[in-house]
């Protein structure tokens, strides 16, 4: 299987703008069109597309934002994959990718994220990865999930 992460530009904008998330997640996530513009007004937020096959099958954003004593957090913030290619294992195996790919560009050793306490398959898939709820809230009110990365992780 053949995948990628790749960059949002001009030329794969539309494939991503197309990506729809199943109506019983609606509430779990932004479309890519309110992350886009998200993107474009703090870029800080770097989103990109999630490709198998070259196909664009899911959508994640992610960024470095400062923290206390000018340390910084990496952010998962964004995730999801396509309605259409849901439920094929693509969740887990992309999620094992973007913490590798997020470790290797950011030399971090902890990821976080944040999740609406009712989003159970989410919740699970995350807590499979090593994802333990910190205590902290993010501005929305969602829990904020945190993964210890260890070098010889490998999920």
């Amino acid at each position: 299987m053949f995948t990628e992460i790749r960059d949002i530009t001009a030329l794969n904008k539309k494939e991503i703008l197309s990506l729809r998330i199943a109506d019983n997640q609606q509430d779990f996530i932004e479309s890519t069109l309110q992350c886009l513009a998200e993107a474009e007004t703090d870029t800080r937020y770097i989103p990109v597309g999630l490709y198998r096959e070259d196909i664009a099958v899911g959508f994640a954003m992610y960024g470095a934002f400062p923290y206390k004593n000018n340390t910084q957090r990496v952010w998962l913030d964004r995730y999801f994959i396509d309605e259409r290619y849901q439920h094929k294992g693509l969740g887990k195996y992309f999620l094992q990718q973007l913490i590798k790919y997020l470790v290797a560009n950011f030399s971090c050793q902890k990821i976080y994220l944040s999740v609406y306490d009712n989003n159970i398959v989410a919740i699970q898939l995350y807590e499979k990865f090593g994802f333990v709820f910190n205590g902290e809230l993010d501005e929305n009110g969602e829990k904020v999930m945190l993964l210890e990365v260890h070098a010889h992780d490998n999920h």
